[in-house]
């Protein structure tokens, strides 16, 4: 029976007590079915499975369900046929007893009023399901070799039995009707609203814990003010015992009364102040134990054990196989291991998906796979496990893999990727395209499809639930996938940080590093601002700007910035503060707000204050926005305004290689260099700094260089900023035409050698210092 259940069942009706009957019997006999299917003959599980059948018949004969009774009783008779050993659980045998099983399952969720006209409708079905079962030992088949069924029919032409008897339904049939409308399958409200109402009084436990918590944290600063009262009120009695010592050598006896009065009063006062301080402080240890546990015990009620959600699996992995002529085996590994509830139904589907994807796809067929030397039955194992405070799911098959070759090639056809790129990437980049929306790797698209359908789904579920996902392959061998997310969402381990004098929260496994940045390390290229950090080249964000709070407040010689994002999309964000790392009680935002831009839940701090927990990938997209529009407010510019001790160069170019160049060989002279990437962006650039020297390109997109010269030279601020054109033009009119907007120099590209340019800048502004 369901772990919800276990109290007072008082409140639930006769057919709802048979429904859970039901659930929890069926369960048994699957599993055991699957077993006896796989493994043969096993005391045991045929045990079992007699016992869950004669309690289906029981309690079906109390509700009056004779189809039941019916069904679990011709059940019982064949597994006493193979308890005796005159009945061998094969294949086709197995597809009639688990075809039983779900029509038990579908009678179980109908309502009182829905009984009736659901078994007048599936009467044909259903009967012919009790004739398979009650003649299920002339259902033969060889056992030496592996000869699965032809593909279902559909629903309304049931399959035909393999020999003369009543047509057998395969489990697809019976599974389809648990997929009919809502109004044909009717369930109690009851059922319905129980869960709902279990998690509104989660949420509301949760919430009085965390407020439980937040009150016993508060009493640390009252600790603090008692200690400062201690140390004041010990300096009070050293002055008072220095007076008495002093008053002492007086010759005024009621003085010295009195200071001897003075002294001896204040000493119990001592004893008092200490004796409450300790009090106090065995009260806030054992509050703060207390509460801690209460929000332990809340939790826990969440986690339920990783089987909870997956005990379909290997039904679904065996029934898919037979309807592909296919033979599969799903191990499950770690089912005790504890998940969160939510996160539990949330991950159901993305995994169904990729079991779905590597029988389909990855699995070869039993003759293919003996041909390579293979058993004939595949293997797929999920296993779950607690690693590093986190849920570690992986997914592993022995099928045929994935063929990088053809991704490879699959990039290059949809114009993604160049061919060069795509020859130059590795497995995990080439594996990365699988989460792309349609990318498919199966020429005939079918209901189950290939690799690629899905992966994109299982790709924003994982992150949606702040996890990741990483996929693995080697041709021939297998295929891998890990998977790695929070083992709740109640609690979430967060950086706290101050933007704009206000507190947010950025969840820790969102968040790469937190570093401290001088300003003088912060440089500009294209018009964007960003360090170097371990080798590369990390742009700089203001999160004050994503978040549109205004400029950023953080000031002095190094900003606090916290990584976030990978790849290209890793950036710098800075904030004003980082306060530190806090654990969470997280708290839905009321849905009148809806889906906020870059948060995704409120939470309160140890001190009470509120905060609001941003949403990373929203964060991302925010960015990508600003970066795209070219609108990032500038943070710092080079070492905090003082004088610089190189000459600055803005070099502008719409070649990537020509800009490289210039840029290495003015660098290698000990030149400051800022790039832009065609002539607004130079314009941009040049009026936001200061420069010794624009040298620039002629044809640009956008904004030419003689335009470019022109506006420069007219601008009241940068008329005297000396100008060189580096071009392919080399005719006379194109030099004349240039000189004529007021360059300085002009260079033409195809004649020049590296000392040629730095000559020519050395004949401008001389030397590289000041």
């Amino acid at each position: 029976m369901s772990q919800d259940h276990n109290g007072d069942l008082s409140q639930f009706s006769m057919q709802e007590l048979f429904r859970m009957e039901a659930d929890a019997q069926t369960v048994i006999l699957t599993d055991g079915l699957l077993a006896m299917e796989r493994h043969g003959g096993d005391a045991g599980a045929v045990e079992a499975m007699m016992r869950a059948a004669h309690s289906i018949k029981g309690a079906a004969a109390i509700v009056g369900l004779d189809v039941v009774v019916q069904l679990a009783h011709g059940m019982e008779d064949a597994f006493v046929a193979a308890q005796n050993g005159k009945l061998k659980l094969t294949p086709n045998r197995v597809d009639v007893l688990l075809a039983g099983v779900d029509l038990i399952l579908q009678v179980s969720r109908l309502d009182d009023n829905g009984v009736t006209p659901w078994l007048a409708a599936n009467g044909t079905l259903i009967q012919q399901t009790m004739d398979s079962i009650g003649t299920i030992a002339f259902l033969s088949e060889p056992l030496d070799s592996y000869s699965p069924p032809p593909p279902p029919p559909p629903q309304s032409q049931p399959a035909a039995a393999a020999v003369p008897a009543p047509a057998i339904p395969t489990p697809a049939d019976v599974a389809a009707l648990l997929a009919e409308p809502e109004e044909a399958v009717a369930v109690p409200g009851a059922r319905g609203m129980a869960p709902m109402k279990s998690a509104q009084n989660f949420d509301r436990l949760l919430s009085l814990a965390s407020e439980s918590r937040i009150n016993a944290h508060q009493m640390h600063p009252f600790l603090q003010a008692m200690q400062r009262f201690k140390r004041n009120q010990a300096s009070l009695f050293t002055v008072i015992e220095q007076l008495h010592e002093a008053v002492s050598g007086t010759a005024d006896a009621s003085l010295k009364e009195k200071s001897l009065l003075a002294l001896q009063k204040a000493q119990p006062l001592k004893q008092f102040v200490l004796e409450q301080i300790t009090d106090f402080e065995n009260w806030e240890r054992r509050l703060l134990t207390v509460s801690q546990n209460m929000v332990d015990e809340v939790l826990a009620l969440r986690m339920r054990p990783f089987r909870d959600g997956v005990q379909h699996f290997p039904r679904m992995v065996r029934d898919l196989a037979r309807s592909l002529g296919k033979d599969v085996q799903l191990r499950i590994d770690g089912e005790d291991t504890l998940v969160d509830r939510d996160i539990l139904a949330k991950i159901e589907s993305p995994l169904n998906h990729m079991l779905r994807n590597a029988i389909d796809h990855g699995m070869e067929p039993p003759a293919e796979r003996l041909a390579l030397g293979k058993p004939a039955c595949g293997s797929i194992v999920l296993e779950a496990r607690h690693r590093a405070g986190m849920l570690s799911i992986e997914i592993s098959d022995d099928g045929r893999g994935v063929d990088l070759e053809k991704i490879r090639r699959t990039v290059v056809e949809r114009k993604m990727a160049s061919a060069a790129m795509a020859a130059a990437m590795s497995q995990a980049e080439l594996l990365e395209f699988l989460f792309l929306p349609a990318f498919s790797l199966k020429e005939n698209t079918t209901e189950i499809s290939g690799r690629g359908v899905g992966l994109d789904i299982v790709h924003d579920v994982m992150r949606q639930q702040n996890g990741t996902v990483r996929l693995e392959s080697e041709q021939g061998v297998g295929f891998r996938s890990y998977i790695t997310l929070p083992l709740t969402q109640s609690i979430v381990r967060a950086l706290v940080v101050d933007i704009k004098g206000e507190a947010y929260a950025v969840p820790i496994v969102k968040v790469e590093r937190v570093i401290k940045v001088a300003q003088a390390d912060i440089h500009t290229l294209e018009n964007k601002q960003f360090f170097e950090h371990g080798g590369e080249h990390l742009g700089l964000v203001s999160a004050a700007q994503v978040l549109e709070l205004g400029d950023s407040s953080a000031t002095g010689a190094e900003l606090p910035v916290v990584l976030i994002g990978s790849g290209a999309r890793r950036y710098a964000m800075v904030v004003d503060a980082i306060r530190g790392e806090q654990s969470l009680a997280v708290q839905a935002i009321d849905p009148i707000f809806g889906k906020m831009r870059d948060i995704s839940a409120a939470a309160l701090l140890d001190d009470g204050e509120p905060v609001l927990i941003l949403d990373v990938p929203d964060l991302l997209l925010s960015i990508d926005k600003l970066l795209h529009e070219g609108g990032l407010h500038q943070l710092a510019r080079g070492a905090g305004g003082e004088k610089r001790r190189m000459k600055r160069i803005l070099v502008v170019d719409d070649s990537l290689t020509v800009r490289e160049m210039e840029r290495k060989l003015l660098v290698g002279r000990g030149f400051d260099v800022d790039i832009a990437i065609d002539g607004i962006d130079g314009w941009n650039v040049v009026r936001s700094g200061e420069y010794d020297l624009v040298i620039t390109d002629v044809d640009m997109p956008r904004m030419d260089g003689i335009e470019l010269v022109n506006l420069i030279k007219k601008d009241l601020h940068l008329h005297k900023l000396p100008v060189m054109i580096v071009s392919y033009k080399d005719r006379p009119e194109d030099r004349a035409r240039g000189m004529a907007a007021g360059a300085d120099y002009y260079l033409t590209k195809g004649s020049f050698h590296d000392e040629t340019l730095l000559d020519a800048v050395a004949d401008l502004i001389g030397d590289a210092h000041k």
